[in-house]
């Protein structure tokens, strides 16, 4: 019967390697969804801002049902939106 005995220093080497890489995922995750949110008020409170970003994002659209939908995807009820509950 093979040792294993040889393979737990490096099981545990990979295990550690591991867990930043994961923590680190964590964090970026977290900043994405700030980063979402910020953009989320930034359109809802400042019509300016709002109007850059739909020439830029709408603008080069050329078929006109596709354009109407990118403009009304804009437009929102200025609602907040619903925040996740963490699991």
């Amino acid at each position: 019967m093979p040792s294993y005995s040889s393979m737990v220093p490096a099981v545990v080497l990979l295990l550690t390697a591991a867990l930043p890489a994961s923590a680190q995922r964590d964090q970026s995750a977290a900043a994405n969804v700030r980063q979402s949110e910020q953009y989320e008020q930034e359109l809802r409170s400042n019509p300016s801002f709002r109007a850059q970003r739909m020439k830029l994002e709408c603008g080069p659209i050329n078929d006109p049902q596709l354009h109407q939908q990118c403009v009304d995807s804009f437009a929102g009820d200025g609602a907040p939106p619903a925040r996740r509950r963490r699991q």
